[in-house]
């Protein structure tokens, strides 16, 4: 696995990198979870500009400012529901991470911090949605190399233990 990626256990609000993602509801008007936390360390700013986006569809990504974050961005993107994997759930959630890196190109982004992506409330299986996360990471590390860094900023212990190896085992 890429040097580049690294995993780490903590608040996603926090992290110095260009850009965080979240991960957001289709509104993009806030929520709970890692959503209503960057929303609240953004400031109301945040959301008055994402209420001129028009919401954004599963496996999207929106870019906007970070406003009161260290991240100078945040890209918003719905993660999909879980529904027993029967609704195209791995190929919307590879579609967040395709997207949020499309953005990170277009927009010169050297690093950038991902939550776990639809592993809280909306329940996809954590391992499933880590090996996901690594491979679209690595896919597109190896086709990029103005990235420097790319972290998971894991929310819990369980999160943090599975993506680290994961990521462990691909060495």
């Amino acid at each position: 696995m890429d040097e580049r990626i690294s995993v780490s256990l903590g608040d996603i609000t926090k992290v110095n990198v260009d850009a965080i993602v979240n991960a957001a509801n289709t509104s993009l008007l806030g929520g709970g979870g890692v959503d209503g936390a960057i929303h609240q360390a953004a400031g109301s700013r945040l959301l008055d500009e994402c209420r001129t986006l028009g919401g954004c569809e599963t496996g999207e990504a929106r870019i906007t400012k970070g406003y009161d974050l260290p991240a100078r961005w945040v890209i918003h993107t719905p993660g999909p529901i879980w529904r027993e994997g029967n609704h195209h759930e791995d190929e919307l959630l590879a579609n967040c991470y395709k997207n949020c890196f499309n953005l990170v190109e277009e927009y010169n982004i050297k690093s950038i911090a991902f939550p776990s992506i639809s592993t809280g409330v909306y329940s996809f299986p954590i391992e499933r949605a880590t090996k996901i996360a690594l491979k679209e990471t690595q896919t597109f590390l190896n086709q990029n190399n103005h990235v420097t860094n790319v972290q998971f900023v894991c929310f819990n212990d369980t999160a943090y233990m599975v993506y680290k190896k994961l990521k462990d085992q691909k060495h």
